[in-house]
Protein backbone atom coordinates (compact mmCIF):
# COMPACT_ATOMS: atom_id res chain seq x y z
CA UNK A 1 0.00 0.00 0.00
CA UNK A 2 0.80 3.80 -0.11
CA UNK A 3 3.79 4.38 2.11
CA UNK A 4 4.95 8.26 2.34
CA UNK A 5 8.84 8.38 1.55
CA UNK A 6 9.58 12.16 1.81
CA UNK A 7 9.09 15.16 -0.01
CA UNK A 8 12.90 15.71 -0.10
CA UNK A 9 13.08 12.06 -1.99
CA UNK A 10 10.84 13.08 -5.09
CA UNK A 11 13.30 14.64 -7.22
CA UNK A 12 15.59 11.61 -6.74
CA UNK A 13 12.62 9.33 -6.98
CA UNK A 14 11.58 10.26 -9.93
CA UNK A 15 14.97 10.40 -11.41
CA UNK A 16 16.15 6.73 -10.79
CA UNK A 17 12.07 6.20 -12.21
CA UNK A 18 13.07 7.92 -15.38
CA UNK A 19 16.86 6.15 -15.81
CA UNK A 20 15.59 2.86 -14.42
CA UNK A 21 12.56 3.12 -16.83
CA UNK A 22 14.22 3.26 -20.35
CA UNK A 23 17.90 2.81 -20.04
CA UNK A 24 17.60 -1.13 -20.87
CA UNK A 25 14.59 -0.10 -23.14
CA UNK A 26 11.42 1.01 -21.33
CA UNK A 27 8.38 -0.51 -21.98
CA UNK A 28 5.16 1.17 -21.43
CA UNK A 29 1.51 2.37 -21.64
CA UNK A 30 -1.74 0.89 -22.83
CA UNK A 31 -5.29 2.04 -24.31
CA UNK A 32 -7.46 -0.49 -23.03
CA UNK A 33 -10.26 0.80 -25.53
CA UNK A 34 -8.28 -1.20 -27.94
CA UNK A 35 -10.74 0.67 -31.16
CA UNK A 36 -9.43 1.72 -34.49
CA UNK A 37 -10.98 5.02 -35.13
CA UNK A 38 -10.12 8.51 -37.16
CA UNK A 39 -11.50 12.01 -36.53
CA UNK A 40 -10.44 14.51 -39.10
CA UNK A 41 -9.97 18.33 -38.23
CA UNK A 42 -10.23 20.94 -41.14
CA UNK A 43 -8.37 23.95 -41.48
CA UNK A 44 -5.46 25.71 -39.66
CA UNK A 45 -5.31 29.05 -37.59
CA UNK A 46 -4.00 31.98 -39.42
CA UNK A 47 -0.16 32.38 -39.61
CA UNK A 48 0.83 29.28 -38.49
CA UNK A 49 3.04 27.21 -40.59
CA UNK A 50 1.51 24.08 -42.70
CA UNK A 51 2.80 22.13 -45.50
CA UNK A 52 0.02 19.77 -45.63
CA UNK A 53 -2.68 19.92 -48.22
CA UNK A 54 -6.10 20.03 -47.39
CA UNK A 55 -7.15 16.16 -46.71
CA UNK A 56 -4.07 15.43 -46.36
CA UNK A 57 -3.52 15.73 -42.40
CA UNK A 58 -1.11 13.76 -40.76
CA UNK A 59 -2.39 10.36 -39.49
CA UNK A 60 -1.27 9.61 -35.59
CA UNK A 61 -1.40 5.93 -34.58
CA UNK A 62 -1.80 5.93 -30.94
CA UNK A 63 -2.20 3.95 -28.01
CA UNK A 64 -2.55 6.35 -25.79
CA UNK A 65 -6.14 7.49 -27.25
CA UNK A 66 -8.76 6.08 -25.00
CA UNK A 67 -10.14 8.66 -21.76
CA UNK A 68 -11.15 12.01 -24.78
CA UNK A 69 -6.68 11.63 -25.27
CA UNK A 70 -7.88 11.35 -29.18
CA UNK A 71 -10.32 13.93 -29.15
CA UNK A 72 -7.90 16.65 -26.93
CA UNK A 73 -5.43 15.93 -29.05
CA UNK A 74 -7.36 16.57 -32.37
CA UNK A 75 -8.35 19.76 -31.14
CA UNK A 76 -5.35 21.11 -30.03
CA UNK A 77 -3.49 20.07 -33.02
CA UNK A 78 -5.82 22.31 -35.09
CA UNK A 79 -5.85 24.98 -32.70
CA UNK A 80 -1.97 25.22 -33.53
CA UNK A 81 -2.01 24.87 -37.17
CA UNK A 82 -1.76 21.03 -37.65
CA UNK A 83 -4.51 19.00 -39.49
CA UNK A 84 -3.83 15.00 -37.72
CA UNK A 85 -6.07 12.13 -37.92
CA UNK A 86 -5.65 9.94 -34.24
CA UNK A 87 -6.14 6.39 -34.94
CA UNK A 88 -6.62 4.51 -31.63
CA UNK A 89 -5.38 1.35 -31.11
CA UNK A 90 -3.61 -0.89 -28.44
CA UNK A 91 -0.10 -1.13 -27.81
CA UNK A 92 0.49 -4.66 -29.77
CA UNK A 93 -2.62 -4.61 -32.74
CA UNK A 94 -0.90 -1.22 -33.45
CA UNK A 95 2.52 -2.71 -34.64
CA UNK A 96 1.05 -5.63 -36.23
CA UNK A 97 -0.99 -3.30 -38.24
CA UNK A 98 2.10 -1.41 -39.23
CA UNK A 99 3.73 -4.35 -39.85
CA UNK A 100 1.14 -5.67 -42.07
CA UNK A 101 0.61 -2.26 -43.56
CA UNK A 102 4.31 -2.03 -44.58
CA UNK A 103 3.79 -1.75 -47.94
CA UNK A 104 1.21 0.65 -47.64
CA UNK A 105 1.43 2.60 -44.84
CA UNK A 106 -1.08 4.80 -43.89
CA UNK A 107 0.95 6.42 -40.33
CA UNK A 108 2.77 9.11 -40.52
CA UNK A 109 3.32 9.64 -36.76
CA UNK A 110 3.66 7.28 -33.95
CA UNK A 111 2.53 8.00 -30.25
CA UNK A 112 2.83 5.98 -26.85
CA UNK A 113 4.36 3.05 -27.44
CA UNK A 114 7.08 1.32 -25.48
CA UNK A 115 10.73 0.06 -26.80
CA UNK A 116 9.61 -3.20 -26.78
CA UNK A 117 7.23 -2.38 -29.45
CA UNK A 118 9.18 0.17 -30.64
CA UNK A 119 12.25 -2.33 -31.31
CA UNK A 120 9.91 -4.81 -33.51
CA UNK A 121 8.96 -1.65 -35.65
CA UNK A 122 12.66 -1.07 -35.97
CA UNK A 123 13.94 -4.38 -37.23
CA UNK A 124 11.00 -4.11 -40.00
CA UNK A 125 12.23 -0.91 -40.78
CA UNK A 126 9.13 1.05 -40.08
CA UNK A 127 10.22 3.74 -38.70
CA UNK A 128 13.20 6.48 -39.51
CA UNK A 129 15.38 8.25 -37.51
CA UNK A 130 15.34 12.02 -36.51
CA UNK A 131 15.34 14.40 -33.77
CA UNK A 132 12.93 16.76 -31.97
CA UNK A 133 14.40 20.03 -30.54
CA UNK A 134 13.02 19.49 -27.27
CA UNK A 135 16.04 16.60 -27.02
CA UNK A 136 18.14 18.53 -24.54
CA UNK A 137 15.07 18.99 -22.08
CA UNK A 138 14.49 15.02 -21.35
CA UNK A 139 17.47 13.21 -19.81
CA UNK A 140 19.81 11.06 -22.52
CA UNK A 141 19.81 8.39 -20.69
CA UNK A 142 15.85 7.69 -21.86
CA UNK A 143 16.27 8.25 -25.80
CA UNK A 144 16.71 5.24 -28.06
CA UNK A 145 20.67 5.68 -28.89
CA UNK A 146 19.80 4.98 -32.40
CA UNK A 147 17.75 8.20 -32.49
CA UNK A 148 14.63 6.57 -33.77
CA UNK A 149 12.20 7.38 -31.38
CA UNK A 150 12.18 9.80 -28.21
CA UNK A 151 10.41 10.06 -24.92
CA UNK A 152 8.02 11.96 -23.77
CA UNK A 153 6.16 10.18 -20.59
CA UNK A 154 6.41 7.76 -17.90
CA UNK A 155 3.55 5.63 -16.80
CA UNK A 156 4.33 3.54 -13.40
CA UNK A 157 1.94 -0.07 -13.66
CA UNK A 158 -0.12 -0.29 -10.64
CA UNK A 159 -2.16 -2.67 -8.95
CA UNK A 160 -5.28 -0.88 -7.13
CA UNK A 161 -7.61 -1.84 -4.59
CA UNK A 162 -10.84 -1.48 -2.76
CA UNK A 163 -10.70 0.99 -0.12
CA UNK A 164 -11.64 -1.15 2.56
CA UNK A 165 -10.22 -4.59 1.02
CA UNK A 166 -8.52 -6.45 4.38
CA UNK A 167 -5.62 -8.12 2.62
CA UNK A 168 -4.21 -5.94 -0.22
CA UNK A 169 -0.79 -7.97 -1.71
CA UNK A 170 2.13 -7.01 -1.49
CA UNK A 171 3.45 -8.14 -4.68
CA UNK A 172 1.78 -9.23 -7.92
CA UNK A 173 3.49 -13.07 -6.86
CA UNK A 174 1.12 -12.65 -4.05
CA UNK A 175 -2.11 -12.67 -6.46
CA UNK A 176 -1.00 -16.84 -7.09
CA UNK A 177 -2.40 -17.64 -3.19
CA UNK A 178 -6.10 -19.30 -3.56
CA UNK A 179 -7.20 -16.15 -1.64
CA UNK A 180 -7.25 -13.70 -4.35
CA UNK A 181 -9.15 -16.33 -6.95
CA UNK A 182 -11.66 -14.70 -8.39
CA UNK A 183 -10.34 -11.36 -6.48
CA UNK A 184 -8.06 -9.24 -9.28
CA UNK A 185 -9.02 -8.15 -12.89
CA UNK A 186 -6.47 -8.30 -15.94
CA UNK A 187 -5.98 -6.75 -19.02
CA UNK A 188 -5.26 -9.10 -21.77
CA UNK A 189 -1.70 -9.39 -23.01
CA UNK A 190 -2.67 -8.19 -26.45
CA UNK A 191 -2.49 -5.14 -24.67
CA UNK A 192 0.74 -2.95 -23.73
CA UNK A 193 -0.33 -2.57 -19.58
CA UNK A 194 -1.28 -6.29 -19.48
CA UNK A 195 1.34 -7.98 -21.52
CA UNK A 196 4.38 -5.70 -19.42
CA UNK A 197 3.07 -6.53 -16.02
CA UNK A 198 3.18 -10.01 -16.95
CA UNK A 199 6.57 -9.67 -18.62
CA UNK A 200 7.54 -8.19 -15.25
CA UNK A 201 6.71 -10.93 -12.86
CA UNK A 202 7.96 -13.62 -14.95
CA UNK A 203 11.03 -12.01 -16.33
CA UNK A 204 12.50 -12.93 -12.04
CA UNK A 205 12.18 -16.44 -12.95
CA UNK A 206 15.23 -15.95 -15.94
CA UNK A 207 16.63 -19.04 -16.28
CA UNK A 208 18.80 -19.88 -19.05
CA UNK A 209 18.27 -23.66 -19.22
CA UNK A 210 14.37 -22.97 -18.75
CA UNK A 211 12.24 -23.18 -21.48
CA UNK A 212 12.27 -19.75 -23.29
CA UNK A 213 14.33 -18.91 -20.39
CA UNK A 214 12.21 -19.23 -17.97
CA UNK A 215 12.50 -21.38 -14.71
CA UNK A 216 9.66 -24.35 -13.62
CA UNK A 217 8.76 -22.38 -10.91
CA UNK A 218 8.42 -19.02 -12.85
CA UNK A 219 5.71 -21.24 -15.73
CA UNK A 220 3.84 -22.25 -12.67
CA UNK A 221 3.61 -18.86 -11.03
CA UNK A 222 2.33 -17.70 -14.67
CA UNK A 223 0.07 -20.13 -14.96
CA UNK A 224 -1.71 -19.55 -11.40
CA UNK A 225 -1.49 -15.53 -11.82
CA UNK A 226 -3.67 -15.95 -15.22
CA UNK A 227 -5.82 -18.69 -13.69
CA UNK A 228 -6.85 -16.66 -11.00
CA UNK A 229 -7.10 -13.68 -12.61
CA UNK A 230 -10.79 -12.15 -13.97
CA UNK A 231 -9.99 -10.94 -17.49
CA UNK A 232 -11.23 -7.70 -18.29
CA UNK A 233 -13.86 -7.31 -21.50
CA UNK A 234 -13.96 -4.65 -23.30
CA UNK A 235 -16.41 -2.56 -22.11
CA UNK A 236 -16.16 -3.60 -19.22
CA UNK A 237 -16.03 -0.93 -15.70
CA UNK A 238 -13.33 -2.56 -13.90
CA UNK A 239 -12.60 0.40 -12.22
CA UNK A 240 -16.38 0.31 -10.84
CA UNK A 241 -16.01 -3.22 -9.68
CA UNK A 242 -13.33 -2.38 -7.94
CA UNK A 243 -15.13 0.02 -5.90
CA UNK A 244 -18.37 -2.23 -5.01
CA UNK A 245 -16.40 -5.09 -4.40
CA UNK A 246 -17.13 -6.99 -7.23
CA UNK A 247 -13.53 -7.64 -7.93
CA UNK A 248 -11.71 -5.42 -5.04
CA UNK A 249 -8.25 -5.46 -7.41
CA UNK A 250 -7.59 -4.22 -10.80
CA UNK A 251 -4.47 -3.63 -12.62
CA UNK A 252 -4.23 0.00 -14.26
CA UNK A 253 -1.81 2.43 -15.26
CA UNK A 254 -0.81 5.74 -13.07
CA UNK A 255 -2.42 8.44 -15.25
CA UNK A 256 -5.35 6.36 -15.22
CA UNK A 257 -5.19 5.72 -11.29
CA UNK A 258 -5.45 9.83 -10.54
CA UNK A 259 -7.91 10.32 -13.18
CA UNK A 260 -10.44 7.65 -11.58
CA UNK A 261 -9.59 9.14 -8.13
CA UNK A 262 -10.59 12.67 -9.24
CA UNK A 263 -13.89 11.62 -11.28
CA UNK A 264 -15.19 9.36 -8.70
CA UNK A 265 -14.00 10.91 -5.64
CA UNK A 266 -12.55 7.90 -4.29
CA UNK A 267 -9.13 6.97 -2.77
CA UNK A 268 -7.87 3.55 -3.94
CA UNK A 269 -5.62 1.62 -2.02
CA UNK A 270 -2.52 1.15 -4.36
CA UNK A 271 0.28 -1.62 -4.38
CA UNK A 272 3.97 -0.80 -3.69
CA UNK A 273 5.90 -3.99 -4.20
CA UNK A 274 9.49 -3.68 -2.58
CA UNK A 275 10.92 -4.55 -5.87
CA UNK A 276 9.31 -1.70 -7.18
CA UNK A 277 6.82 -0.98 -9.98
CA UNK A 278 6.97 -1.62 -13.38
CA UNK A 279 7.63 1.65 -15.40
CA UNK A 280 6.34 2.45 -18.72
CA UNK A 281 8.18 5.17 -21.31
CA UNK A 282 6.14 6.20 -23.88
CA UNK A 283 7.82 7.61 -27.20
CA UNK A 284 6.85 9.46 -30.13
CA UNK A 285 8.78 8.18 -33.68
CA UNK A 286 7.69 9.00 -37.81
CA UNK A 287 7.63 6.47 -40.20
CA UNK A 288 9.68 5.49 -43.20
CA UNK A 289 8.66 6.47 -46.19
CA UNK A 290 5.93 9.45 -44.98
CA UNK A 291 5.63 11.94 -47.29
CA UNK A 292 4.90 14.15 -44.76
CA UNK A 293 8.28 14.35 -43.00
CA UNK A 294 8.98 17.79 -42.51
CA UNK A 295 5.04 18.43 -41.40
CA UNK A 296 5.60 15.57 -39.49
CA UNK A 297 9.02 16.92 -37.96
CA UNK A 298 6.98 20.33 -36.94
CA UNK A 299 3.84 18.24 -35.35
CA UNK A 300 6.14 16.32 -32.84
CA UNK A 301 8.68 19.24 -32.31
CA UNK A 302 4.94 20.92 -31.03
CA UNK A 303 4.20 17.63 -28.90
CA UNK A 304 6.55 16.92 -27.06
CA UNK A 305 7.54 20.40 -26.06
CA UNK A 306 7.32 21.35 -22.43
CA UNK A 307 4.35 24.11 -22.92
CA UNK A 308 2.29 21.07 -24.31
CA UNK A 309 3.40 17.74 -22.36
CA UNK A 310 2.78 20.29 -19.25
CA UNK A 311 -0.88 20.66 -20.71
CA UNK A 312 -1.21 16.94 -20.89
CA UNK A 313 -0.03 16.01 -17.51
CA UNK A 314 -2.37 18.94 -16.05
CA UNK A 315 -5.46 17.42 -18.32
CA UNK A 316 -4.53 13.71 -18.07
CA UNK A 317 -2.84 13.25 -14.99
CA UNK A 318 0.87 11.75 -17.04
CA UNK A 319 4.16 12.37 -15.82
CA UNK A 320 6.23 13.90 -18.23
CA UNK A 321 9.52 13.56 -19.30
CA UNK A 322 10.38 16.73 -20.45
CA UNK A 323 12.25 18.48 -17.21
CA UNK A 324 10.79 21.30 -17.53
CA UNK A 325 7.04 20.25 -17.61
CA UNK A 326 8.03 17.64 -14.26
CA UNK A 327 8.95 20.61 -12.44
CA UNK A 328 5.43 22.56 -13.35
CA UNK A 329 3.29 19.42 -12.91
CA UNK A 330 0.40 19.47 -10.55
CA UNK A 331 0.52 18.58 -6.66
CA UNK A 332 -1.32 15.50 -7.13
CA UNK A 333 1.11 13.89 -9.78
CA UNK A 334 4.19 14.86 -7.32
CA UNK A 335 2.77 13.48 -4.28
CA UNK A 336 1.00 10.11 -6.54
CA UNK A 337 5.38 9.54 -7.80
CA UNK A 338 6.46 10.13 -3.93
CA UNK A 339 5.29 6.61 -3.29
CA UNK A 340 6.56 4.64 -6.43
CA UNK A 341 10.08 3.51 -7.62
CA UNK A 342 10.77 2.26 -10.42
CA UNK A 343 11.33 -1.91 -10.95
CA UNK A 344 14.80 -2.49 -12.31
CA UNK A 345 13.67 -4.96 -15.03
CA UNK A 346 15.89 -6.30 -18.47
CA UNK A 347 13.72 -4.78 -21.27
CA UNK A 348 16.22 -6.47 -23.91
CA UNK A 349 15.70 -9.77 -22.17
CA UNK A 350 12.21 -9.00 -22.16
CA UNK A 351 11.99 -7.59 -25.67
CA UNK A 352 13.57 -10.82 -26.75
CA UNK A 353 11.16 -13.26 -25.63
CA UNK A 354 7.45 -11.51 -24.52
CA UNK A 355 6.26 -12.61 -28.04
CA UNK A 356 7.03 -15.87 -27.37
CA UNK A 357 6.20 -16.28 -23.27
CA UNK A 358 2.64 -14.22 -24.21
CA UNK A 359 1.89 -17.31 -27.18
CA UNK A 360 2.89 -19.99 -24.74
CA UNK A 361 0.64 -17.99 -22.09
CA UNK A 362 -2.40 -17.69 -24.27
CA UNK A 363 -2.25 -21.23 -25.85
CA UNK A 364 -1.81 -22.64 -21.95
CA UNK A 365 -2.58 -20.87 -19.70
CA UNK A 366 -5.25 -18.72 -20.42
CA UNK A 367 -9.07 -20.07 -19.83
Amino acid sequence: MRKGIGSLMLAATLAVSLLTGCKRGSVQTDATKEIAKAEETGGVSEGTKDNSKAGEGIVVYTNSGSDGRDEWLTNKAKEAGFEVQVVSLGASEMSERMIAEKNNSLCDVVFGLNSIEYEKLKANELIQTWKPDWVDGVDAELIDTDGYYYPVTITPLLLIGNADFKDMPSDWTDLVKDKYKNKYQIHGLGGGTGKTIFASIISRYADEEGELGISDEGWEIAEKYLGNAHRIASGEDNIGQVINGAYPLSMHWGSGVLAEEKARNYDFQIMTPEVGEPFVVESVAITKGTKKYDDCVDFLNWLGSSEVQLQWSDRFGTIPCQKEALLGASDDVKAFMEHLKAQDLDWEFISKNIDAWVEKAELEYVR
